[in-house]
């Protein structure tokens, strides 16, 4: 098996699904006696969290680039970012190391088009939702993308950051997202990307209105592949 590195932290809440899942993908491809060979850096998500200014984006692309450059000289082979927000400055992370980034974004473009998705919408975190930098790698793969609703977007937005990324899961948060989930489902599109890894503690990807394509899960698919050997 070839060793990942896994940037997390980012919230722990996060970072507890990518090793649990990680690990869980390894023991059903191998037995449940063998585990994951990941290298782990969990950042102090204080200085990362709800960032707003090209400031304050400047200092989060500076952490991660020394956290992959560790992870690296520490002997992994590829690079996971686990969280999809902090994205936006992956490619100035992969630009400064020589092993693979596997980039949660263009995975879950890649399987959405094996699938024959065309149309879709992203639920997430509001940059995530919002922004070009997510949306616009989204399409590149060949996928149209549903307007988003920004009161809808503010709303989960909250949810992920005062609750989710707390550990905390709110019963009427649940109902929230459910109605959300059954109003975007409205529109004129196959599937919904849920580009949040903590919201998958609210919404159930297999058991939906349309089809959920839960980034996490697909990230985590790609990493166990690469472990294994799989990949590509």
């Amino acid at each position: 098996m070839r060793k990942i590195g896994l940037i997390g932290g980012i919230s722990w809440a996060s970072t507890e699904l990518y090793y649990r899942h990680l690990n869980k993908g390894v023991q059903k491809r191998l037995g449940t006696a063998c585990s994951a060979p990941i290298i782990l850096e969990s950042l102090n998500y204080c200085e990362l969290s709800r960032l707003t200014t090209p400031e304050q984006w400047t200092h989060a692309k500076e952490v991660l680039i020394e956290s992959a450059q560790r992870l690296e000289a520490a002997g992994a082979t590829a690079l996971m970012i686990a969280a999809n927000s902090m994205h936006k400055v992956a490619e100035d992370v992969a630009a400064s190391i020589s092993i693979p980034l596997l980039h949660i974004v263009d995975e879950t473009g890649e399987k959405m088009k094996a699938d024959g998705v065309k149309a879709a919408a992203v639920i997430g975190t509001h940059n995530v939702m919002t922004e070009a930098w997510y949306r616009q790698r989204l399409v590149g793969h060949g996928l149209t993308l549903a307007p988003y609703d920004p009161e809808r977007a503010a709303a989960i937005d909250n949810i992920i950051y005062d609750q989710l990324m707390q550990g905390k899961v709110v019963e009427e948060s649940r109902r929230t997202m459910r109605t959300f989930i059954t109003d975007i489902a409205k529109q004129d599109i196959q599937a919904l990307v849920l580009a949040s890894t903590e919201l998958v503690m609210l919404v159930d990807p297999d058991a939906n209105v349309l089809p959920v394509y839960d980034t996490t899960r697909i990230h985590v698919a790609a990493g166990v592949d690469w472990i294994l050997g799989d990949e590509g």
